[in-house]
């Protein structure tokens, strides 16, 4: 499925049991992002046109990385990854720092630390319009913390949530419908999260995606974006770690 957004066009890459990648253009480049299977990737990048100048990834684990090489090889495309995290990522064409940018078909790339997940956990935005996220945010939800600290990972939502609005989200995997059954269990009088409940549970009735979506809906729904200390994001990831 193509998506059109704010001058940029986004595919939506299914891959292995509930992982998404991303092939994100503008202006005749384009960036995939966090490729696991890299026949599935070629596939896309060649239906698209056959073009693809970077493959960005946003965290060191296999089911995001595992395609990186062989893509990037494919079509002579850079590697782009977190520098302080590189040991563990396949070899990267550019190395990034937390708030460094690239030019992207006139518009801004650039990339934030997001650590919690992983440590080395990094995000990229393409201006103000998409947040390619990884398995930092996912809708309704969070990744599990299996690297950070609560007061790390709490910091990096707040570094999404503080993000223009408007911007679309690029998650890495399709978890929504478990993360509403949480996000209602401890949230159970909010309306917009009620309402976006039963919206993915049509979709996913129907056999489709319910991402991306956009962060202002997030603000108003996802309780681990919601909280305010790392003491209130603790308890939640917690409890998210231990529902049934």
């Amino acid at each position: 499925m193509t998506i059109a957004h704010s001058g940029f066009t986004v595919i939506r890459v299914p891959m292995l049991a509930d992982n998404y990648a991303w092939l994100v253009s503008r202006q005749g480049v384009a960036a995939f992002i966090d490729p696991a299977d890299a026949g599935a990737a070629i596939d896309a990048v060649e239906r698209s046109g056959g073009r693809l100048d970077f493959v960005l990834l946003t965290h060191h684990h296999d089911d995001h990385i595992a395609g990186a090489a062989s893509l990037a090889a494919r079509f002579g495309a850079k590697l782009i990854g977190n520098a302080a995290d590189a040991a563990r990522l396949p070899k990267l064409g550019i190395a990034l720092n937390d708030g460094d940018t690239l030019d992207f078909g006139g518009a801004t790339l650039r990339m934030i630390a997001t650590s919690g997940h992983t440590i080395g956990h990094v995000t990229y935005l393409f201006g103000d319009a998409i947040a390619a996220c990884g398995d930092t945010l996912f809708s309704l939800g969070c990744g599990r913390m299996f690297e950070g600290t609560p007061a790390m990972f709490q910091s990096s939502l707040q570094r999404i949530a503080t993000l223009d609005p408007g911007i679309m989200l690029l998650c890495g995997h399709e978890y929504t419908l478990a993360n509403a059954r949480f996000a209602r269990s401890v949230d159970p009088d909010n309306e917009v999260l009620a309402a976006r409940a039963t919206e993915v549970e049509r979709l996913r009735r129907e056999n489709q995606p319910t991402l991306p979506v956009l962060l202002a809906d997030e603000l108003l729904a996802n309780p681990f974006l919601r909280a305010q200390t790392a003491e209130e994001f603790a308890r939640l990831r917690a409890a998210k770690d231990n529902f049934r």
